[in-house]
C-alpha cells in the first residue's frame, strides 16, 4: 500500500477553498499511484473554527464539503477531517471526526475520543467524546484511525480514563494513522515527536500522522508531519511551516531501520525556528484577512527592527511601511538607526516628528496638571502621540498597524495603553526580550539587516531625558529567567526565590505581572509561539487578590 501525507494550510471558514485543495491533492497524490492520502484534523472547516461550529447552517455545509471531497476520491482513498452531528441522544451536538473516504463516498467515520480542553484548546465546548473505537478493513490492511489528542494519553493514567489506542488494538491493526492539529510552540516539536514515536514503538505498528500547517490568527501550526516505522523511528518528516505531499510505500516504511526523534533545539536554532513561525504566521494573518500592507512605527529600538525584519520577509518590501516618530528625548542614534534599518530593508519610510502633537496636549491640560511634578502620565502622552499618528495613517490608507511590543515588557506591564500597545496584531508579544536580541543575530546571519547599534545599545522607551528600561526593570536576562519560571514553570515567588533569586526583585515582578493583567486584555492578538502565551491560553482574573503567588 502507498500512503500519502498531505501537509496544507487550511482556511477557516472557507470550505470551497479548503475543498479545492484536497481535492487538487487528491490528484497528486493519484498520480504518484498512491492508494490512500491523508489529511490532517477538521481539514474541511479549519482549526480551530470555534463558535462557527455552533452553527446547524455551517456543519451542514461542512458535511457537504466532506461528500464533496469523497467525490474526488475514485480509486483511492481519503482520511478526511470534519465536524458532524451527534445522532444520538443526550451529549454535546457534534463530534470531531475523521472520514474515511473511498468509492465517492464516506465507508467509515472515526469520532475523535479524547477532548482537551486545556491550555489553547476547548474541545468539549463543541464535541461529544467517542465511546467507541474500531479499526477499519482496506486494501488488506487493518488501519487504526486516531484524531490528534487521542494518541497523547498512552497509558491511560494521563488525563483521560481511557486509551484509544489500546482499544483500538483489539482490532488487530496492521498501521496507525493520526490526523492532527497540534499546535506550534518552539519547544512542541521534539514533544509531539516523542509522543508518536512511543505510539509506534508500544503497538509495534508504522504510524503516519498528518498535521496541520498554517497561522489562524493568533494560534501557529508547524505542519512537521512525520512518518514511524515499527520500532518507533522516524523515518521521514515533512517541513515546518510550509505545505507538501509525500507518498510512501507501506513495506519500506515498516522495514526501515529509521533515525531518532529530534532533541530540543539549541538557541540559534530556537530563535531560527520561532523567527520562521512569526514570518508564517504574520504571512498567513494578511493572506487570511485579505490585509495586503503593514505600518510599522519604527523607532530605532531592537523590537521595531525585528519586527520590521520579519514583516518585510512575511509580506515583501514594496508591502510594509516604516514610520520614525522622533519626540521631544530623542536620541539621534535612534533616528540614524531607525533610518538605516529602513534603507536596509528598502522597505518606504517617512518621519513625523511628534513635538507639536505633545506640545498641544500638554497645553489642552495645563490647566489640569498645574501643581504637580511632571512624570508617566507626560510621558504616557509621547506615547499616545504616536499612537493617534500611526492609527490615522493606518485608518486613512488601509495598512495594518504592526504592534512591536515583547512578551517580557508585556508581562510587568511596561507599555502604555492605547500607546506602544495599540495595534491589529502582536508579532513579539509572546518572545522574550532576550529571545528579541537572539532573532536579530539570526536575521544577521546573512548580512546586517538590523544596524549592530541597534542591537548594542542599551534599550530605552526614550520618553525622558537619559531614560534606560533598567531604570524601571531589571536586566532583561534577570527578569527573563523569573518571568519564564512564574509564567511557564507555573512557579510561585517562594519556588522561584529558593532557586538563589533575590528576593525583593522576585516579589517585585511577580507583582507587576499580576497587576498588568488589564493591559493585557486590551492587547491585539499575539502570535503564540511558547507553551505559554499571554494572550490565548492564559486566563487570569482581572480583580482577584493574587497575595497567594508572592
Amino acid at each position: 500500500m502507498r500512503i500519502a501525507l498531505a501537509q496544507i494550510n487550511y482556511h477557516v471558514g472557507n470550505l470551497r477553498y479548503n475543498v479545492d485543495r484536497m481535492l487538487a491533492a487528491i490528484k497528486t497524490a493519484q498520480e504518484e499511484r498512491a492508494d490512500l492520502v491523508v489529511f490532517s484534523e477538521l481539514s474541511v472547516c479549519g482549526y480551530p473554527a470555534r463558535d462557527l461550529l455552533l452553527s446547524a447552517t455551517f456543519v451542514d455545509r461542512c458535511m457537504e464539503a466532506v461528500d464533496q471531497v469523497a467525490s474526488g476520491c475514485e480509486g483511492i482513498a481519503a482520511v478526511v477531517g470534519g465536524p458532524s452531528p451527534n445522532k444520538h441522544a443526550g451529549g454535546k451536538g457534534l463530534y470531531n471526526t475523521a472520514f474515511f473516504l473511498y468509492d465517492g463516498r464516506v465507508q467509515h467515520m472515526y469520532h475523535k475520543g479524547l477532548l482537551p480542553t486545556y491550555d489553547v484548546f476547548n474541545e468539549y465546548r463543541y464535541f461529544e467524546p467517542a465511546k467507541a473505537f474500531e479499526t477499519i478493513a482496506f486494501g488488506g490492511e487493518r488501519v487504526a484511525l486516531t484524531v490528534c489528542e487521542d494518541i497523547w494519553n498512552l497509558d491511560a493514567q494521563g488525563l483521560y480514563p481511557v486509551n484509544p489506542p489500546d482499544l483500538l488494538n483489539k482490532g488487530k491493526p496492521t498501521l496507525m494513522i493520526n490526523i492532527s492539529a497540534s499546535p506550534f510552540a518552539w519547544d512542541h516539536v521534539p514533544e509531539r515527536m516523542h509522543i508518536l514515536a512511543e505510539n509506534a514503538r508500544k503497538y509495534g505498528l508504522p504510524l503516519f500522522s498528518a498535521n496541520l500547517v498554517g497561522g489562524q490568527t493568533d494560534l501557529l501550526f508547524d505542519g512537521a508531519s512525520a512518518v514511524f516505522n515499527p520500532a518507533g523511528r522516524l523515518v521521514d518528516r515533512l517541513p515546518s511551516f510550509a505545505e507538501d505531499l509525500r507518498v510512501y510505500e507501506l513495506g519500506i516504511v515498516s522495514g526501515s531501520e529509521g533515525i531518532p526523534v529530534p532533541a530540543m533545539p539549541e538557541k540559534e536554532d530556537k530563535w531560527r525556528i520561532i523567527k520562521g513561525a512569526l514570518v508564517m504566521g504574520v504571512r498567513d494573518y494578511f493572506r487570511k484577512t485579505g490585509l495586503k500592507k503593514a505600518l510599522v512605527g519604527l523607532s530605532g529600538g531592537i523590537d521595531s527592527a525585528v519586527t520590521m525584519a520579519v514583516a518585510v520577509e512575511a509580506l515583501g518590501k514594496d508591502n510594509v511601511w516604516a514610520v520614525l516618530l522622533p519626540g521631544p528625548f530623542s536620541s539621534d542614534h535612534s533616528v540614524s538607526d531607525a533610518v538605516a534599518m529602513a534603507e536596509n530593508t528598502g522597505v518606504r519610510h517617512d518621519t513625523i516628528s511628534i513635538n507639536d502633537t505633545v506640545r498641544s496636549l500638554e497645553n489642552s491640560l495645563a490647566t489640569h496638571f498645574r501643581g504637580t511634578q511632571p512624570g508617566i502620565a507626560e510621558e504616557n502622552l509621547q506615547a499616545r502621540a504616536r499612537a493617534v499618528i500611526l492609527m490615522g495613517l493606518s485608518n486613512k490608507f488601509g495598512h495594518l498597524l504592526l504592534n512591536t511590543s515583547n512578551k517580557s515588557e508585556a508581562a510587568v506591564g511596561y507599555g502604555t495603553l492605547y500607546g506602544d500597545m495599540c495595534g491589529g496584531l502582536a508579532v513579539l508579544g509572546d518572545v522574550y526580550k532576550t529571545d528579541v536580541y537572539g532573532m536579530a543575530r539570526v536575521i544577521n546571519l546573512r548580512q546586517e539587516t538590523i544596524p549592530l547599534s541597534t542591537i548594542t545599545k542599551a534599550p530605552s522607551a526614550e520618553l525622558k531625558p537619559g531614560q534606560k528600561d533598567t531604570d524601571s526593570l531589571p536586566e532583561y536576562a534577570l527578569l527573563d529567567a523569573v518571568l519564564y519560571r512564574f509564567l511557564e514553570k507555573h512557579m510561585d515567588a517562594r519556588s522561584i526565590i529558593s532557586e538563589g533569586y533575590d528576593e525583593a526583585l522576585v516579589r517585585k515582578v511577580i507583582r507587576m505581572v499580576c497587576y498588568s493583567e488589564h493591559k493585557r486584555r486590551q492587547s491585539p492578538p499575539i502570535l503564540r509561539i511558547s507553551p505559554k502565551c499571554l494572550g490565548i491560553g492564559r486566563e487570569m482574573p482581572l480583580e482577584a487578590d493574587y497575595g497567594t503567588l508572592l
